[in-house]
């Protein structure tokens, strides 16, 4: 049997409400928080214990979800969170936007802090990384 789709991906961040803001900034719409707990999370996780407060946010076109999880207990442990763009594992999450310099400036009141520059990719394009809550890196380009 092949996959179906991809459902979402999972983002720990240690500040949920910043983490929320600064993606609902960006475009994505809320639509659902829930805390869990108990033997099923305990069981799936590994981690005896656990309790975590989770948002749901997804892209306007319904398609792109992100779930940005806060763990309570056990505290989460922490990864370099200024790791370059050419380290090893997920480093990006892609987003394409009306306008690269409108956004990565309405970012920057959220934390948001370019990696590089914003470049033309294209004529008339643009693309650019910004770092933002827990050092995500998240790719910006002009659709």
């Amino acid at each position: 049997m092949a996959i179906k789709r991809l459902d979402h991906i999972g983002v720990v961040v240690e500040d949920l409400a910043a983490a929320k803001a600064f993606f609902l900034e960006l475009g994505m719409e809320l639509v659902g928080e829930t805390t869990v707990s108990g033997p099923w999370v305990e069981g799936v996780s590994g981690l005896p214990g656990v309790v975590a407060d989770i948002s749901f946010l997804r892209t306007p076109d319904g398609h792109g979800q992100l779930e940005l999880t806060t763990y309570r207990k056990p505290l989460a442990t922490t990864a370099e969170p200024s790791a370059p763009p050419n380290t090893l594992g997920i480093r990006n999450l892609m987003f394409a936007v009306d306008d690269v310099r409108d956004t990565a400036e309405r970012l920057k009141a959220h934390g948001g802090e370019l990696v590089g520059t914003i470049e033309e990719y294209t004529p008339s394009k643009y693309f650019c990384y910004l770092r933002g809550p827990q050092g995500i890196i998240i790719a910006l380009a002009e659709d």
